[in-house]
């Protein structure tokens, strides 16, 4: 029985160092455990656990406590290693990009931004324009209604020139709406003060110093970034920034950013909406206030905030940070788990050690892992019968023009022809085959100009089955983005339809492409 006891400890304690010993290689923090940084291993469990149960599918979590990393794990297949899209994180980075821009007295937050844009202005515009600042562009007040994005950025080149023709319905920084674009105006301002793409300008100053490699950013058709979203970068360099500010702009000692512009940076400067009853505010995240490109939260933090769940929450009152990235339709729902469960796991001083549940924590975080689909047992004889055979898709949106499957060594090979090139697709039976893509996956804006433009090939996971014996399902997860694109392919007698859906389709009506087998 001790031997028995013995034996189960040890396992545990190599368990425990051989997870430690991954994290150390994967982040940049120092490394510590739960209960030693005043956190219970039983909270986080239980957010895992009900992160799990969820509607929301969640795809990476790192944890900061004083410092120190005390939590950290990717659902497969997703990795530490991979990029992942920010969307409106990316603004976040954006108003750091305008702090130091300020801090090297290059410009100010009260410019008029028609300043920068001489050659751009509309030949008559109204004094509203004329009053707008960085500050309003900063705090989401320009004043124009309707948000300007999607039009603009899918139907114009020129997106600082379409947006100042734009007319002002309120006085800038009176009310707030949300504006992806003003953001991507506070990148092309970057670019006009000093001859850089916001992403260079950042290097020296943000990357370089935290560590942050290998990313990229989208950029405009001109070769600007488009600062309010399109943004890649790792989940470690999210909890990087998060410190960064927790810090007050301190980094290994060095202050990078100035404390005085952390703190303004931070707090809020606009109410969302002054007039809901206190008992919605006292409910949302969302009406909590807004900084300059950050969120207040409830409990007294703020957040860098992305669609479909990517999050930088600082906890200032815990010492603390979260970095999430995930997709989910109810991002309030999401955060809510946060509040629930993470939140009262943070103490004061350390807690007494807890052995068992650290370990079944660091189990629990290297097992993390979505479910691969399945379905009937693969009808061999009919895959023979539709393999290496090519269908052609009448025409449609997608513009898709044929489809082709191979099947081998328990793969599917899918060869998908469009109007402008060939892609070849791995799926794996009941496992997931990787490989890449230069084919644009989901993205909230993947119509605007210029889209994706310039990025390296996308990484995919993909994985098949078969619904039943006519119906193979093919799950394309697009692992650098939240996002995942299912083909659905039912074939009857030498004729095929196919559905293609993306994961943020939600309620969206079914667009049932046919076709048939080329003879």
């Amino acid at each position: 029985m001790i031997l028995k006891k013995i034996s189960s400890l040890a396992i545990s304690i190599f368990l425990l160092a051989s997870v430690c010993a991954t994290a150390q290689k994967a982040t940049p923090f120092p490394l510590g455990t739960p209960e030693a940084e005043g956190v219970s291993s039983k909270g986080i469990y239980s957010f895992l656990e009900a992160a799990g149960k969820s509607k929301h599918e969640f795809h990476s979590i790192m944890i900061l406590r004083h410092g120190k990393l005390i939590a950290d794990g990717w659902w497969n297949p997703y990795r530490p290693d991979l990029l992942h899209s920010m969307y409106s994180v990316s603004k976040s980075f954006t108003s750091t990009a305008i702090g130091f821009a300020v801090t090297e007295k290059r410009i100010t937050v009260n410019d008029k931004v028609i300043s920068f844009f001489s050659d751009d202005l509309p030949q008559d515009f109204s004094p509203y324009l004329g009053d707008l600042t960085i500050k309003d562009l900063l705090t989401m007040s320009v004043g124009q209604e309707p948000d300007p994005t999607f039009s603009i950025a899918t139907r114009d080149s020129n997106w600082v020139k379409a947006f100042l023709a734009l007319p002002i319905k309120y006085k800038p920084g009176t009310k707030f709406l949300y504006n992806s674009l003003a953001t991507y105006m506070l990148s092309a301002i970057v670019q006009k003060v000093t001859g850089q793409k916001e992403i260079d300008y950042l290097q020296p100053r943000l990357f370089g110093p935290l560590g942050i490699k290998g990313i990229d950013w989208e950029t405009d058709v001109h070769g600007i970034n488009t600062g309010g979203w399109g943004l890649r970068l790792k989940t470690a360099d999210m909890a990087k920034l998060g410190q960064l500010y927790l810090q007050k702009g301190n980094w290994l000692g060095k202050q990078l950013l100035p404390k005085e512009w952390v703190e303004e940076a931070t707090t809020m400067k606009i109410e969302q909406q002054p007039d809901s009853p206190q008992a919605v505010k006292d409910s949302s995240d969302w009406l909590q206030g807004y900084c300059y490109k950050f969120w207040r939260c409830r409990h007294h933090c703020y957040r860098a905030d992305g669609a479909f769940g990517q999050y930088i929450i600082v906890m200032p009152d815990q010492d603390a940070v979260i970095a999430i990235t995930s997709e989910t339709a109810d991002m309030q729902s999401e955060l809510n788990l946060v509040w629930q469960y993470l939140l009262p796991a943070f103490h004061e001083g350390r807690l007494p050690a807890d052995m068992k549940t650290q370990t079944a924590l660091e189990q629990k975080l290297h097992a993390l892992s979505l479910a691969i689909p399945t379905g009937i047992k693969s009808n061999h004889a009919f895959e023979t019968s539709i393999a290496d055979k090519s269908f052609a898709i009448e025409p449609n949106g997608k513009k898709i023009e044929t489809l082709a499957f191979h099947f081998k060594d328990n793969r599917c090979v899918l060869d998908l022809k469009t109007d402008t090139a060939l892609y070849t697709f791995s799926f794996g039976d009941g496992k997931w085959a990787y490989g890449q893509t230069k084919r644009h996956g989901p993205n909230l804006l993947g119509t605007a100009k210029g889209a994706l433009k310039g990025l390296p090939p996308f990484k995919v996971a993909g994985s098949y089955r078969w619904e039943d014996e006519h119906t193979l399902e093919l799950t394309l997860r697009y692992i650098e983005s939240p996002h995942t694109e299912t083909i659905t392919c039912h074939f009857d007698e030498g004729q095929i339809a196919v559905d293609v859906k993306n994961s943020f389709d939600h309620g969206s009506a079914k667009n049932t492409l046919k076709g048939a087998a080329v003879k």
